[in-house]
């Protein structure tokens, strides 16, 4: 296996956990606090690196460390909920599904990454597959909602790319920014759980059961993971490993609720899961010109000789 295919699949591992979350939010966790299990997933994990690690940042960092908390994970996630609650499940994964074109855009906006008319392909490719594994036939649709999870998406993929354009500072591991990261977005979430939704509820053992793997397997892990990632792939193919996270989540949702999973939605898990694999493909770089080849004459040891001294001739005529 090459080095990227190793990278990718590690990458890879993030959204396939993050395909988990909604089956764990709604078997192990309390109704209705959307907010809540936000901040449960980010200010547990961020701390927890924050020990673990023992580093804090310095610098520009503090605000790096604000902007991509924010965009990555404060705001991310409130804006998902929002959407989750005021759409169908389906609709708001279709919406979400959009990211990979922002991210195109704003990569070429601040990488310098071109678009290419593979990747603007793929990534619509990718949507419409989406589409097939969760729309379901009559679907509502709530202004408020789409625009919140087209603000969410959004807010991801700006993440992505400015966590692309600023890598981490020097001798900083790439869990150590995860966990600033982590922290940073936890605190943006803190005071809007609270005044959105009071006190946090009684919770019981499979409540925090369900926490402590949000927390620590679908965030701390998965974000170094994601992170780690976008270091060494491009914007647009991290991006595109987005869609394994609704096919896992429909795939847990047959395997573990029963849910139907018709010809419609398999086509479209294909469909998804291909334009996944196309985005990860580089391109073709042309071969390099091969080198010109001087073609030297040979000669005879008596004829180099000759030559020699007839050039040691030459030279003393000059210097005389």
């Amino acid at each position: 296996m090459s080095r990227k295919a190793a990278v990718t699949a590690l990458t890879a591992l993030a959204p396939i956990s993050w395909g988990s979350t909604y089956f764990v939010t709604t078997e192990f966790l309390p109704p209705d606090r959307p907010l809540f299990t936000g901040l449960m997933r980010a200010l547990p994990a961020g701390l927890a690196l924050l020990a673990l690690t023992r580093k804090l940042p310095q610098g520009a960092w503090w605000w790096k460390s604000a902007v991509l908390g924010a965009l990555n994970i404060g705001a991310f996630f409130p804006l998902l909920f929002l959407a989750a609650y005021r759409l169908p499940g389906g609709v708001a994964a279709v919406v979400g599904s959009v990211g990979p074109l922002f991210v195109v855009g704003l990569a070429a906006l601040f990488l310098g990454e071109k678009p290419t008319v593979k990747a603007l392909l793929t990534a619509v490719t990718a949507a419409f597959g989406v589409s097939l594994v969760v729309l379901k036939a009559g679907a509502a649709f709530d202004l408020i909602g789409v625009g919140a999870g087209l603000l969410s998406s959004l807010s991801m993929s700006a993440g992505i790319v400015f966590t692309k354009r600023w890598g981490r500072p020097e001798g900083v591991g790439a869990l150590a920014v995860t966990g600033w990261q982590l922290t940073a977005g936890g605190l943006v979430i803190l005071p809007i759980a609270f005044l959105v939704e009071g006190a946090p509820p009684a919770l019981t053992g499979a409540n925090l059961a369900g926490y402590a793997y949000l927390a620590f397997g679908n965030t701390a892990i998965s974000y170094f993971l994601w992170f780690r990632g976008i270091e060494r792939l491009s914007a647009s193919s991290a991006t595109l490993l987005g869609p394994l996270s609704p096919i896992t989540a429909a795939v847990i949702g047959w395997a573990a609720l029963g849910q139907a999973l018709g010809g419609v939605q398999v086509l479209g898990m294909v469909i998804a899961f291909g334009a996944t694999l196309v985005g990860q493909l580089s391109p073709r770089t042309p071969k390099a010109p091969e080198k010109a080849v001087v073609e030297t004459e040979s000669f005879s040891p008596a004829e180099k000789n000759g030559q020699e001294v007839s050039m040691d001739l030459e030279v003393s005529a000059v210097r005389r």
